[in-house]
């Protein structure tokens, strides 16, 4: 049979054992963040109805028109979507469970997302989102929650990040500056690219987030949203800008931030950083009240963010280098046989005071296996040797300190029933 070469897919990556600290080190501590801000863990499959995202997303976007992995089940027929964002998701999921008919619900999730566009650095075509939702909060207050939440995991990571935001205001706000942009844009059709001009009419706000910098000064000069919002939407603004301020965060108002989404109004936001180049937003999010509603449940305010992993980790580890890990706390070695059945019985034992342990496995020497237990990182090494065994008897070396540092103490013996003792129960 002739050999097939197999690869992965192009923008679809796998994590190494050797990349799994770091990942776990993000993860961890975004879990442990939102989750001292009440925030529950939700998740929802990565496969849901095309639909879903046609009518949450728009279909005049980049995501539904070029970028969504969908097609159709061979099976019945339905039209289905590798989910490309999971906000649409987790509405669909509060809406079906009937998750805010007695309260309002804070929740986070994590898991990747798919879209086809070019891989560059930091911009995968399956990416990983962490992300929050409060589902049922009128505002802002929940809105500068969230903010301080996402303050709070950059200065955990030691992350460098600016704060920008903006105000979409409400719908009628939004229609009359619609109208304005439109007009203005028809004025200078000459300098639109053609993806502007395909958008000019279904999605002009879309055009202020252009990167064509042939339309930057033209696009700079346009209509700003901030001079349609009426006194409820300046007032919600005000409000929103005094509790951010209150926490100490800095930030700026970027009347051009439109995020790429349909469904957001009043509060959108990002936090950038100059260290990825061009993709430099690492998290995004706003309120997006109509949402609930657009997808079928009852008139309900929301608000959200979503954090791209990959350029997160790429910035911890430019920060704080590669995370290393220990494969265990505990290495085992022993010389086969009767020593290898004493050796699994103290290893579950360890195991059951919440010890981290690799037993070895194979038959190698003893040099191999010193050398195995070294690079597991492991704080100690317990060593069955057949003399120490029948003496009811191992050997217990200390190989590293809690920081990491190798150690190079000699060898002890302890008696068997007393190796967990030594370790701590």
């Amino acid at each position: 049979m002739a050999k097939v070469k197999i690869v992965g897919i192009k923008g679809m990556n796998d994590m190494l054992p050797e990349d799994a600290a770091i990942w776990e080190k993000f993860e961890d501590t975004a879990r442990s963040i939102a989750a001292s801000y009440g925030y529950r863990q939700i998740r929802t499959p990565i496969l849901e109805a095309t639909q879903l995202f046609t009518r949450g997303i728009g279909e005049v976007t980049d995501i539904v028109e070029k970028e969504m992995y969908s097609f159709t089940d061979s099976m019945n027929g339905e039209a289905l979507t590798l989910r490309p964002e999971n906000t649409s998701a987790v509405v669909r999921c509060a809406i079906e469970h009937n998750l805010t008919y007695n309260a309002p619900q804070r929740l986070w999730y994590f898991g990747p997302m798919f879209r086809h566009e070019r891989p560059q650095r930091g911009r995968y075509r399956q990416f990983h989102q962490f992300g929050c939702e409060a589902l049922g909060f009128n505002g802002p207050d929940v809105d500068i929650e969230l903010l301080a939440m996402t303050s709070r995991l950059w200065k955990a990571l030691g992350i460098e990040a600016r704060l920008e935001l903006n105000s979409l205001g409400a719908l009628e706000e939004r229609a009359a500056h619609r109208e304005a942009l439109i007009a203005y844009f028809e004025k200078h059709a000459d300098i639109l690219d053609e993806d502007a001009k395909r958008r000019l009419h279904t999605n002009p706000l879309r055009i202020l987030d252009t990167k064509n910098p042939e339309m930057q000064e033209m696009v700079n000069a346009a209509p700003k949203l901030l001079d349609f919002l009426g006194e409820e939407s300046l007032a919600f603004l005000a409000k929103l800008e005094a509790g951010v301020q209150a926490l100490g965060i800095n930030y700026s108002i970027n009347p051009r931030l439109v995020r790429g989404l349909d469904y957001y109004n009043h509060t959108v936001f990002e936090w950038i950083t100059d260290k990825l180049g061009s993709q430099g937003t690492i998290c995004g999010g706003g309120r997006y009240d109509p949402l609930i509603e657009m997808l079928g449940g009852r008139p309900t305010p929301a608000v959200g963010f979503a954090i791209g992993a990959e350029r997160v980790i790429e910035l911890v580890r430019e920060t704080a280098g590669d995370v290393v890990k220990a494969d265990c706390d505990v290495y085992i070695a022993h010389q086969g046989g009767h020593t290898e059945m004493v050796a699994r019985q103290i290893g579950e034992k360890l195991r059951d005071c919440g010890k981290r342990v690799i037993v070895h496995a194979g038959s190698t020497s003893f040099k191999s296996m010193m050398k195995r237990a070294d690079q597991s990182l492991a704080q100690w090494c317990v060593i069955c040797g057949e003399g120490e065994v029948n003496e009811n008897c191992v050997s217990v070396k200390r190989l590293r300190d809690a920081a990491g540092n190798q150690q190079f103490a000699e060898q002890m013996k302890v008696e068997i029933d007393q190796v967990t003792e030594l370790f701590g129960q």
